[in-house]
Order: C-alpha cells, then structure tokens, then sequence
C-alpha cells in the first residue's frame, strides 16, 4: 500500500494555494480580515503569516470578509485594462495580489482562512497611478447571498459601503488627502476578464505552480 504525501510545512497562502480548477468563475479566497477588525491584517509576503500592518485610522471598517486570490498578481495585464477602460495614461499593477471582497450572511469570526467565492462584479479602483481593482464575490451556497449572479442583483447599500471603504481607509490624519479613485463600476463578465489577467500576470512573472500531492480525506468520526 502506498503511503500518503504530506506536507511538512504549511501552504504559503499566496504562491502555494490554487486559486481553483474552475477560477476564474469561483475561485479559492484568502481572508486576512472581517468586518470586526478594529485593526488592519495583511500578508506578510515573504513568510506568508498575517501581520498587523496598522490600527484602523477612522471609524470605518471594511463591510464584508476581505482578502485576495493566490496565485494572482496585479501587473502589466491588469494595468493595460484598466488604461483600456478608464482613458487613465501610465498606470501600472499595485504588485500584490488580486483583492476580493466576500459577501456572506454568516458572521465570520476571524481572517487567516480559505473560502470558496464565486465573483459577481468589481470596483476598478486606481490609487495614484496604479490599478488597484477589488473584486466583489458572494460566498458558495450562501443562504442570502448564494443565488447573486450579478453585481446589480445585491444591496446596493452595500456596494455604497464598500465604495466609502475603499475610498476613505488609506487616508490617514493629519496628513495630505491620498489620490484615490473608483474610476468603474463591473459586472461580472468584467469582473472574471480582470481575474484572468492578474492570473496571467502571476504565470508570467513566478510561472506555473508546480503540482502538489493531494492530502487523504479527512477521518470519520
């Protein structure tokens, strides 16, 4: 009998994760932070745990579990759609990884996880002169949020929040108002184009993942 592969140490969430077999139409998400942080996390790149970048500067907080996709990165494909769609000269990918916005009726209690989403727009926001887009999703067979297909489909109070977030969480006090921009609205044809690329950017800049051994089932009990 041959005996299971495991691995020693765990999956780097960015590089060692799949984005999923069937991505970009639902895809794997990596949560760094829920809507009752009353700080920031962010993935440290280099060793792939979550750090605490900063406090949150205003009251504000993010409205929904909020991360990215693995795999992904914002780069040149992703920048020359955004000039495409915006008229925007000179922008260039923000270098991190694809971010994404989960819509959910369940509370979820802390980042640091994995969560199948399937994508239903986009917010194209350009933060100076980067393309920094932020995919909106809706959590796999969730009970209120599983059937929205589409971006129009879901509360649009809850789109003005996010849009509010996203607008307002990297100005910090004190210091001069930062150039930030929601320059589209998508939808969710859009919303798997942008996908697409920023995989397409993650290949051609760490090429293809190798393949990794698949971990038995989990036991009864």
């Amino acid at each position: 009998m041959k005996k299971p592969q495991w691995h020693a140490f765990q999956a780097h969430p960015w590089h060692g994760v799949s984005p999923g077999e069937d991505a970009p139409q639902t895809v794997t998400a990596f949560i760094e932070l829920v809507p009752t942080d009353a700080v920031k996390y962010e993935l440290d790149k280099e060793t792939g745990i979550l750090r605490l970048d900063r406090p949150q500067q205003f009251s504000s907080q993010c409205p929904t579990p909020y991360g990215f996709i693995p795999r992904t990165f914002c780069g040149p494909q992703v920048a020359k759609r955004a000039a495409e769609r915006t008229g925007h000269k000179d922008i260039q990918g923000d270098g991190d990884p694809m971010d994404i916005c989960v819509l959910t009726e369940k509370v979820i209690t802390s980042g640091n996880l994995l969560v199948r989403a399937v994508p239903i727009g986009g917010l194209r926001m350009i933060d100076g002169k980067e393309a920094d887009d932020k995919i909106i999703a809706v959590l796999e067979s969730d009970l209120a949020y599983g059937e929205v297909q589409h971006l129009a489909q879901s509360p649009r109070a809850m789109v003005d929040r996010l849009k509010h977030y996203f607008l307002t969480y990297k100005q910090i006090p004190g210091e001069g108002k930062r150039q930030v921009e929601i320059a589209e609205v998508y939808d969710r044809p859009e919303a798997l184009e942008v996908i697409r690329r920023s995989m397409k950017d993650y290949q051609q800049l760490y090429g293809k993942a190798p393949a990794r051994a698949k971990s038995p089932k989990g036991r009864k009990r």
